[in-house]
């Protein structure tokens, strides 16, 4: 199934323009599941993190039966729904709309992917999913080692998809700067052979500065570049490495002209006994860290100190701040999709 360009098109205006009805109806979705309470525990390690997770706060089940989620962000509707999730589906090569009128999870865009998948993994989909500043759709695509963004008529062009001619490995996660620059990383997850396949052209597995006017700047690499998070101030960039070997949490000092310097281990937890890998982040307002890793998403203090962890049924990959008052965490979590309320928002732009 294909949302069409105009009914696309219809739904990224509304997001744009804060003022639109949402998409044409689509067929729903039989994996939809009604919110559950206490799917998963709350691991609470430090006093502080009862200021940021309720002690009464339960994990809900919100939908279940995909492939392997990724990816979500909170977008907002002033028409229809009020506000909703997307979230991507890597294998099963589809954006997916949850929205907070409690509906059935629908297709978004599907398939993200349309060419040869001849070579390539069984993951093409997209990936890490944000808004630019006037509302705009990007995505970060698997198969076609790019990011994409949906224009408000619906169509898709390609906003990065190279550097210095090279075709780049897969992106994976983005955030914008408030400079409207966009920091990206790319490992090659995207890739069968990942740093052994013949089309890997990239040396390197990069953390990327796209500049406003198009000019795209390796910063820094890392062994599995992965989740991506700027401090409140934005003098710091956070990122995960996801690599069986170093499953670390890198933390960069941004300077002036946007590059990026000191890089250094925030967190290691290579020896951590559970099964997992860092993987998608978030910062909040006061500059705590929300990651998904070992066993489920741990809360760190802005020094490095482990304050909780936030642990559904199943493991999840990445998280995004949302609802009417920013103070609901979201997670995609393998097949299933879960919330929980929070005290605190996102630093992001």
């Amino acid at each position: 199934m294909r949302m069409s360009h105009a009914a696309l098109g219809a739904l990224v205006l509304s997001i744009v323009v804060a003022c639109g009805n949402g998409p044409e109806e689509e067929p729903t979705v039989p994996m939809h599941s009604p919110p559950n309470t206490g799917a998963g525990a709350i691991l609470r390690l430090d006093p502080l993190f009862d200021g940021l997770v309720s002690p009464d706060a339960t994990i809900e089940l919100l939908a279940d039966g995909f492939g392997f989620l990724e990816g979500p962000h909170w977008i907002e509707y002033h028409g229809l729904y009020g506000g909703a999730v997307l979230f991507s589906d890597i294998p099963g090569n589809t954006i997916f709309l949850w929205n907070s009128n409690g509906d059935p999870v629908t297709p978004f865009l599907t398939p993200v992917f349309e060419g040869n998948r001849a070579g390539l993994p069984e993951g093409v989909g997209s990936n890490g999913i944000t808004t630019d500043a006037t509302g705009r759709i990007l995505f970060t695509e698997h198969g076609n080692r790019r990011i994409s963004r949906i224009e408000a008529d619906g169509s898709r062009m390609v906003v990065v998809d190279n550097h210095e001619g090279n075709r780049l490995n897969s992106p994976n996660d983005l955030i914008f700067h408030s400079d409207g620059s966009l920091y990206f990383t790319d490992p090659p997850y995207g890739l069968a052979g990942q740093d052994d396949d013949p089309a890997k052209e990239v040396p390197v597995n990069g953390i990327y500065r796209l500049s406003q006017d198009g000019i795209l700047t390796l910063l820094a690499s890392q062994t599995r570049p992965n989740g991506i998070g700027f401090s409140p101030d934005e003098s710091l960039l956070y990122v995960a490495n996801s690599d069986d070997t170093s499953r670390a949490w890198m933390v960069y000092d941004v300077v002036d002209d946007g590059s990026l310097e000191n890089g250094r281990i925030f967190a290691d937890v290579t020896d951590n006994p559970s099964q997992g890998l860092p993987d998608g982040l978030k910062v909040d307002t006061d500059g705590n860290i929300w990651a998904t890793g070992p066993g489920g998403i741990w809360v760190f203090s802005p020094d490095g100190r482990h304050l909780g962890s936030i642990q559904p049924i199943t493991r999840p990959a990445n998280l995004a701040f949302g609802g009417p008052d920013g103070k609901t965490l979201f997670m995609t979590a393998g097949e299933a999709f879960y919330r929980v309320r929070t005290q605190i928002g996102w630093a992001g732009r």
